[in-house]
């Protein structure tokens, strides 16, 4: 009988513990023998960082997996790198709000303010092997895959060296093993589930996370898609972003089980906090490994908020108060909660973390004066790449025949 369960955590603790400085070997670039200090920190998720359905072993078919550890241990110079991602994306989506503000932006235009610690945590446990798919909320996800500040930039002001050639705007952005970007709503995951079967088929140690909002996570693709992913044990995550909103409906008024996290029925769950960037990054790490053991697939739901409303067009204020987003902001903020956890962890000082701040925001400067420089692509350019060079169809009709293009 399926039932859910908490995490308890491995000890109580502070929030955040000690940090120290330990002899380790180091694993890349050095010989076996040769060992480096590194300082480290153990962090202390606590017990509110996962929640677990299906996962002990309440019957002879149970899924008999451990639960993800709420304690961290990682390098100062990781601790950072996350910092420094997460304001990176923060600056990079505020630069984008400014934009589109000052019309240099058109069309649907996306932003993940407030949700920086799911793109940043999920590429922190992943290898450059693994893929991600996402819905149109993309920009973090496409830079932590790779793509350059500049060229996501670039791509939203329709500029030629955009990442998409300046093609494909805000919802259709791509990067190495990151296959968008998509622009209907659940259409990813069933292409996850894809990319998901081709790693298996190939004998890949890698697995694909496919990531949709609390919004497509009533769409009937999705549930065929765990379907499949469970008869063949895909090594796909399942991951849904409930940012509690579906456009401007209340999650709780469009679905009759708001715990996306249970959904998949026969295929484990786990809901973490998105909110968290650690919580995000373990809880992604143990489904990793739990996937390409050959184990098949988890469904986690991360628990997050987006400060904005839908899209640029949406105040996203006549659905839900003010005062809840000045709330979530006050109490639930990332970047500012884990800044804070790593100034009590003595990881790092405030003036350190400034200086960060102050770097991320003269990088995301740079990188939009540069795109802004770029002119956009030639109107002849308007026919390249709807299909491979050498497999073009013999014409592509334009609005009016006078507009029919012939290859």
């Amino acid at each position: 009988m399926l039932r859910s369960a908490t995490f308890a955590a491995i000890r109580k603790a502070k929030p955040a513990v000690g940090f120290k400085s330990a002899m380790l070997q180091a694993s890349r670039g050095m010989a076996s023998s040769e060992t480096a200090t590194i300082e480290t920190a153990t962090i202390e998720l606590g017990p509110r960082a996962f929640e677990g359905y299906n996962i002990e072993t309440p019957s002879t078919q149970g899924y008999n997996i451990e639960t993800p550890s709420t304690q961290v241990t990682m390098s100062k110079a990781d601790l950072l790198a996350i910092y420094r991602q997460m304001q990176t994306v923060r600056r990079l989506e505020m630069a984008a709000d400014s934009s589109y503000k000052h019309k240099l932006v058109r069309g649907f235009c996306h932003l993940c303010t407030g949700q920086e610690a799911v793109p940043v945590g999920v590429e922190s446990a992943l290898t450059k092997d693994d893929a991600i798919i996402t819905a149109y909320r993309c920009h973090g996800f496409t830079h932590e895959r790779g793509a350059s500040a500049f060229g996501i930039l670039g791509e939203l002001m329709g500029r030629k060296d955009g990442v998409s050639k300046g093609k494909g705007g805000s919802m259709h952005m791509y990067a190495p093993n990151f296959y968008g970007g998509n622009g209907i709503v659940g259409a990813q995951v069933p292409l996850g589930t894809g990319v998901a079967f081709a790693q298996k088929y190939r004998g890949e140690q890698a697995c694909t996370v496919a990531l949709y909002g609390d919004g497509a996570a009533n769409q009937g693709q999705v549930f065929e898609s765990y379907n499949m992913a469970k008869l063949w044990d895909l090594p796909v995550l399942f991951v849904c972003e409930n940012n509690k909103y579906g456009m401007g409906t209340a999650a709780g008024r469009a679905a009759a089980n708001t715990d996306y996290y249970t959904r998949g029925q026969y295929i484990p769950g786990i809901r973490v906090n998105g909110m968290d960037v650690l919580a995000v990054r373990q809880a992604i790490a143990y489904a990793r490994k739990y996937a390409i053991s050959g184990e098949g697939p988890l469904v986690l739901e991360m628990n997050t908020y987006r400060y904005g409303g839908h899209s640029m067009s949406d105040p996203g204020t006549t659905y839900r108060t003010r005062e809840e987003i000045q709330h979530m902001r006050s109490t639930s903020d990332p970047i500012t909660g884990f800044k804070h956890r790593l100034v009590d962890s003595e990881v790092a000082t405030e003036d350190e973390l400034k200086a960060i701040d102050k770097e991320a925001k003269r990088f995301i400067d740079a990188e939009l004066a540069k795109a802004k420089a770029v002119p956009e692509p030639d109107a002849r350019e308007l026919w390249d790449d709807v299909y491979i060079r050498g497999t073009e169809v013999p014409y592509l009709r334009g609005r009016v025949p006078e507009e029919t293009h012939y290859y």
